[in-house]
């Protein structure tokens, strides 16, 4: 008996554990006993690990009915940090956030232009202890550091195979490096990956729920968890919806596929269909020297204050982005889907109006179900902060994350 217990008690039944606590407290012993089927000896021994390893504490207690008061598990908000920094071609974003996903320190430092990779490392050492020095976090309190971008990612050697923009990153062992200059865990994922589990764990969402996240920078990204864990796919490179055909034989991408849905929405060609407009840059100041995420954001603006070239722009990038909700919905059958990434800060309203008027029309289960459309609330940071629950993840609840870089 002690051994079937013992491994009840293993990563899994613990990780479930902490997902119902997380999702569903203030919660009872008694309650994780009928939600998990899991015995209460168990339950006992995997919540005291718990506590005394300070991820879950105790609260309150319930109204007695005529029994004994039932003690209340809650997910301790200061059991440990999660650093996250997203990575962009001309700036990094570094997001501290606690157990729950809180956030509780960010910082944007501009990346200088041509700035070679070693350079590079140690500029993204020094903005993670800048940060957590700055917070006054002691080094045993964060569980480690993800580092995300737009990928491809090898995920299990730890390194970015081809960022755009940052292709001369090909070759560096990213999370060794940092491993091995901050001593301590990190994770190198894709930005798309990391707002899925971010928007996940910050949100509360149960793991009975079947949840998607549609990231959009200058890619085109989504993610899908299933049962409180995130898919990943053979090579950790699951979800590249932006590489899914929408145009037969169309404009050719870098990933080698032609039509690719990101060579049609994503913002960076909005701001190119921009700037070929006639009149239209012009008209909204959008400067040729500027980045497209600037241009973009200028014309997402436009088009939520009526410019009516801006808005045509940015209802048909919805559309295209619409059609591949309803791809990725049916591919998985979601019952929640969350718009995240710096693409949907501005004109987010106008691409939830499209997915969530697609979704009900053409969803494979819609006679059955609806699909919950919601943006995130902070659809910038999203990835960062996602970088800093897959950590967490990781740390409190093993079993659920991937390989992750340790310090020698």
């Amino acid at each position: 008996m002690a051994r079937r217990e013992s491994a009840a008690a293993g990563p899994g039944s613990r990780a479930l554990i902490v997902d119902l606590i997380r999702s569903a407290g203030p919660i009872s012993r008694a309650e994780l006993v009928t939600a998990t089927g899991l015995t209460q000896p168990t339950i006992s021994i995997i919540v005291r690990r718990l506590i005394d390893d300070g991820v879950v504490r105790e609260t309150g207690a319930t109204v007695s009915t005529g029994g004994k008061p039932r003690i209340l598990l809650v997910i301790n908000s200061h059991a440990a940090y999660g650093v996250g920094i997203h990575v962009a071609a001309d700036a990094f974003t570094c997001v501290v956030t606690d157990t729950r996903g809180g956030t509780v320190g960010r910082q944007l430092v501009a990346r200088p232009a041509g700035e070679k990779p070693d350079a590079a490392v140690d500029r993204l050492a020094a903005l993670y202890r800048d940060v957590t020095a700055g917070l006054g976090l002691l080094p045993q309190s964060v569980a480690g550091l993800a580092v995300v971008g737009p990928g491809p990612v090898d995920v299990a050697q730890g390194r970015f195979l081809a960022l755009p923009g940052l292709e001369d990153w090909a070759g560096i062992d990213l999370g060794a490096a940092l491993a091995e200059q901050l001593g301590v865990p990190v994770l190198i994922d894709s930005d798309a990956a990391a707002a899925t589990v971010g928007e996940f764990w910050g949100r509360q969402v149960s793991r009975e729920r079947t949840f998607g996240c549609l990231y959009m920078n200058s890619a085109i990204g989504s993610g899908v968890v299933l049962d409180g864990a995130l898919h990943r796919g053979a090579g950790s490179n699951a979800g590249k919806i932006g590489h899914v055909a929408v145009v037969r034989d169309g404009r050719p991408c870098h990933c080698g596929n032609r039509g690719c849905l990101e060579e049609y929405a994503a913002p960076r060609v909005l701001a190119e269909q921009a700037r070929s407009t006639p009149g239209l840059a012009a008209r909204l100041d959008i400067r040729p020297v500027d980045p497209a995420a600037r241009a973009f954001d200028i014309l997402a603006r436009a088009a939520i204050y009526g410019d009516v070239q801006a808005h045509a722009l940015l209802d048909a990038s919805a559309r295209l982005l619409a059609e591949g909700a309803v791809t990725l919905a049916n591919l998985w059958d979601l019952d929640t889907l969350v718009l995240a990434g710096p693409g949907f800060a501005v004109a987010g309203s106008i691409y939830v109006t499209q997915i969530r008027h697609h979704l009900a029309e053409r969803a494979y289960s819609r006679q059955i179900h609806a699909v919950q459309v919601d943006l995130s609330s902070n659809p910038r940071d999203a990835a960062a902060i996602g970088g800093a629950a897959l950590v967490l993840q990781g740390a409190v609840a093993p079993g659920h994350g991937p390989k992750v870089a340790a310090p020698e």
